[in-house]
């Protein structure tokens, strides 16, 4: 482990990433400032020893949050952002240690998260639920490839074991999509939860809230019950999908908002609103998540099914 060239490092991968900036499109790098790109830089996540944080805070600008466990045996990913952050992935990480990348766990599916699977396969196990799986071979496009694929899957819960490092899955039901995981570095108390937990503003300042995608087995009612499993895990520190480290009492704070809008919708439906007026009529400005239209009459489609 070379905790020594971190610092040099950071400098040396900034360079690198500012020459290689494109232009933008599905899967295509983005325009950074180098104020964006500092932010995005590997940096180590305080008191947790071997752990390290490349940060994301949005699917287009920045990618999500990868959390990186270094041991003396090789490293472990959880998530990988766009298939063109392979390189930006391998440098930064050889910026603080020598080891291979091993092992990459993927949270789920979308291509901000598990983007640079495919270049992964030859040299690392790339690991995902088995629903994960099946939504990369479906979803063939611009921005996703079936070579991606997790060749390594599990239904429940599955674990990783590495040097002195021990990582275990889990798959609690349906959320974001169908093929979420929340992935604990149990030796070190801290858990990436992928998009069932996702906290502060995007790049551009814009206000993140949750995503269910339906088209991909994403629920609305089990998500409370999948973040009660998450919360009766034993971790101090959560790596979200994106934003900043944050600590378990955000994540009751999401569930509770979350829970909340939940229970609105279904008094404004069991009270006889329509799904053309429940946007008009639901009041989550408290809530500070500006769901669009179309994603609350989505809600309200699941829960009168």
């Amino acid at each position: 482990m070379k905790n020594n060239l971190l610092k040099g490092g950071l400098i040396a991968v900034l360079a690198v990433v500012l020459a290689s900036i494109g232009l933008t499109a599905a899967q295509q790098r983005p325009t950074l400032t180098p104020e964006q790109l500092e932010r995005l830089t590997i940096r180590p996540i305080p008191g947790k020893e071997g752990m390290y944080l490349m940060p994301g805070f949005d699917g287009g600008l920045s990618g999500g949050n990868i959390a990186i466990r270094v041991t003396d045996e090789g490293v472990i990913l959880v998530d990988n952002k766009y298939s063109y952050s392979y390189e930006d992935i391998i440098r930064q990480v050889a910026s603080i240690t020598d080891q291979p990348i091993l092992y990459v766990l993927n949270t789920h599916h979308h291509f901000d998260h598990a983007g640079a699977n495919a270049s992964f396969m030859s040299s690392a196990q790339v690991i995902g639920h088995e629903n994960v799986r099946v939504n990369m071979l479906r979803n063939v496009g611009p921005s996703a490839s079936p070579d991606g694929a997790p060749r390594i899957t599990y239904n429940d819960k599955t674990s990783v074991h590495l040097g002195d490092a021990e990582i275990e899955a889990f798959h609690f039901g349906c959320g974001h999509t169908n093929g979420d995981s929340a992935i604990l570095f149990t030796d070190q108390r801290t858990i990436h939860t992928g998009d069932l937990f996702i906290w502060g503003e995007r790049m551009d300042g814009s206000t993140l809230a949750p995503f269910i995608d339906y088209g991909n087995g994403g629920c609305a009612s089990d998500w409370v019950a999948t973040l009660d499993q998450i919360l009766a895990l034993d971790f101090d520190t959560v790596v979200p999908g994106h934003g900043p480290l944050l600590r378990k009492a955000e994540i009751r704070i999401f569930r509770d908002k979350f829970d909340q809008m939940i229970s609105r919708i279904r008094t404004l439906i069991n009270s006889g609103t329509s799904r053309d007026n429940i946007t008009s009529d639901l009041d989550i400005s408290d809530l500070n998540w500006p769901l669009a239209p179309d994603r609350i009459q989505a809600i309200y489609d699941e829960l009168t099914q």
